[in-house]
Parts: C-alpha cells; sequence; structure tokens
C-alpha cells in the first residue's frame, strides 16, 4: 500500500484502519459468545479453538492499539456537547484497553494455570503436567486466578463499551446524519 492510501483525513479513514477495526469487532463479539458458551454449558472441547483464536486476535489487537496510537484518533465529524465528546473519548479509549488486557488476561489465566499457550497446535508455552497424574500443575495459582477474575469482569466491560460505541456511531448515523458509520464502512 502506498503512503497516501494508508493516510487518514477527516472523512476517510485507511483501509488498515476498518479492516483492523472490524476483524477486531467481529472476532471479539465471536469469542465473547463462544467463552459464554463454554463456561454456561461446560463444553470444554471449545478451549482450545477458543484460546487459540484469542491469541490469534491478540496479534491484531496488539497491531490495532500500535496503529491508533501512531495514526491518532479520527477526527468527529459534527460538533457535539462537550459530555457527547468526552464519553466518546472514553469509549475509545475503554475499547482500546479493555480489547488489549482481555487476551492478556486470557494467557495469564492458562499459561499460569500449568495449561500452557499454544496456537492451533504449535506450543508457544509448554503446560506444566503432572508427569505421574497427567495433569497439569498451577504454575502459580494467584495469577491464574487473578486472570480468571479479569477475563470475567472484561466480559462486561467490553459488553458495555461496545454497547456505549454502537450506540454512539448510530446516534451519529440516525440522529447527526453526519456519515461517522459510513467512514467506519469505507464509505
Amino acid at each position: 500500500m502506498s503512503a497516501t492510501t494508508m493516510s487518514e483525513t477527516k472523512d476517510k479513514l485507511s483501509p488498515i484502519s476498518i479492516i483492523l477495526h472490524w476483524t477486531i469487532a467481529v472476532g471479539m463479539l465471536t469469542l465473547l459468545s463462544v467463552g459464554w458458551y463454554m463456561e454456561s454449558f461446560e463444553v470444554y472441547g471449545l478451549y482450545d479453538i477458543h484460546k487459540s483464536s484469542g491469541i490469534l486476535l491478540f496479534v491484531v489487537i496488539f497491531s490495532r492499539v500500535i496503529w491508533r496510537l501512531k495514526q491518532g484518533w479520527p477526527q468527529p465529524l459534527t460538533q457535539t456537547q462537550k459530555i457527547e465528546f468526552l464519553l466518546g473519548k472514553l469509549t475509545h479509549w475503554g475499547l482500546l484497553i479493555s480489547t488489549l488486557l482481555f487476551p492478556i488476561s486470557g494467557m495469564m489465566m492458562s499459561a499460569m494455570g500449568g495449561h500452557g499457550l499454544d496456537v492451533f497446535g504449535l506450543e508457544l508455552l509448554s503446560a506444566n503436567v503432572n508427569a505421574e497424574t497427567g495433569r497439569s500443575v498451577p504454575i502459580n495459582k494467584d495469577l491464574a486466578s487473578l486472570g480468571r477474575e479479569m477475563h470475567g469482569i472484561l466480559l462486561w466491560v467490553v459488553l458495555g463499551l461496545v454497547s456505549l460505541h454502537l450506540a454512539g456511531a448510530l446516534k451519529h448515523h440516525f440522529g447527526y446524519k453526519d456519515g461517522t458509520l459510513l467512514r467506519m464502512l469505507g464509505r
């Protein structure tokens, strides 16, 4: 891609921003749904897929954080009240931080719980297995527990922030009719 296709203007976001945004949005909502399903119905056979997908999505999320910090935030298309502007900024920062912490907490829960980390069979951190019992032995129970607690809390934080983000996008589209949503769709 040329420098002009990667740059952003007030009216147009770069293809990289759009692809990263929608990849993370779809990935996070899918993993949130799968995670909830696994926990609610004790479908443990999905854990490896969930963890592998989460690690891969973390790479995309980390790339987006770097990209957003480098590019800055998109400029608003409409002058809004200060409280709306502040709420939008807090929501965007909250989403950026919580989507980064969500997979980190999952990896911390798995790694410190002795289950290791792998991406579809490619071992990144070996499991800590007791040779006699064949069961995973926690590396650090407190950190595993903290990771689990964070993962559970971040589920609700992300869902709340996504709801605010969606409400803001719909308000811009139907209330202000300013093209913010269309800009995020690449139009």
